[in-house]
């Protein structure tokens, strides 16, 4: 069984994604501000968090950046808002998707599902066995690292997924809607800030100079992939 945090202090909107959840036969845990959830993460094995942008004593940014100080649990984000700007932010500070309120549940259970997924593909309970390199960056399914020139490159799931997915297929050029629907595993709706924001972090963690990447490349109009280097 699955452990889900859920952070928001709205305590109605807490207890009806908490039946969403067990419904479908997930254990889930609540918290109401960040301190709280914080709290929770040192006592409890979570594999997800659903949290709230805005809250009281800690908001989930501060929490969410705290919290990828050191781990890489899944966190998909609550806002009220639907401004691209909330979005994006969410994403810089490292969550891995967001929701937007009022959130339509079947969506929040389709995320959860895909989160899980690359979660536990990344804690090796489902194995491959590649091993892709190119230049000095390594990516090896097997051991669900990321290396580059020889150093371990901390990588959140999806981060991995993305990197795994197009450095088995180094020097094919994919769109912002195929990368989605590979590494998400569900149809793409409007994924463009969503990966974006996503390759502009890897980038960081893996390019000397991320506004000229090596590695990690743009065709413009077209897509994103991962360049073949011998």
């Amino acid at each position: 069984m699955y452990n889900i945090l859920v952070v928001d202090d709205d305590r109605d909107i807490v207890n009806a994604i908490e039946i969403y959840l067990t419904s479908e036969g997930y254990r889930v845990l609540k918290a109401y501000d960040g301190m709280e959830a914080l709290g929770t993460l040192e006592k409890e094995d979570i594999h997800l968090i659903i949290m709230d942008l805005m809250m009281p004593k800690m908001d989930g940014t501060r929490a969410t950046m705290k919290i990828r100080e050191t781990k890489n649990i899944p966190i998909i984000m609550l806002t009220a808002k639907s401004e691209d700007y909330d979005k994006v932010t969410g994403l810089n500070i490292g969550a891995d998707d967001y929701v937007t309120k009022p959130f339509n549940p079947l969506e929040l259970i389709a995320r959860v599902r895909s989160l899980i997924r690359r979660y536990t593909d990344l804690g090796s309970m489902e194995q491959k066995t590649g091993t892709y390199v190119t230049g000095g960056l390594r990516v090896d399914d097997a051991a669900k690292t990321v290396t580059l020139d020889g150093e371990q490159v901390a990588c959140t799931p999806i981060e991995f997924g993305i990197l795994s997915f197009l450095a088995r297929n180094a020097g094919v050029v994919f769109s912002i809607e195929q990368i989605y629907e590979a590494v998400w595993d569900e149809p793409s709706f409007s994924p463009e800030n969503t990966v974006a924001v996503h390759i502009r972090r890897i980038r960081e963690k893996i390019e000397i100079d991320p506004k000229n990447p090596i590695y990690l490349k743009v065709v413009w109009g077209i897509g994103y992939k991962i360049e073949k280097i011998r």
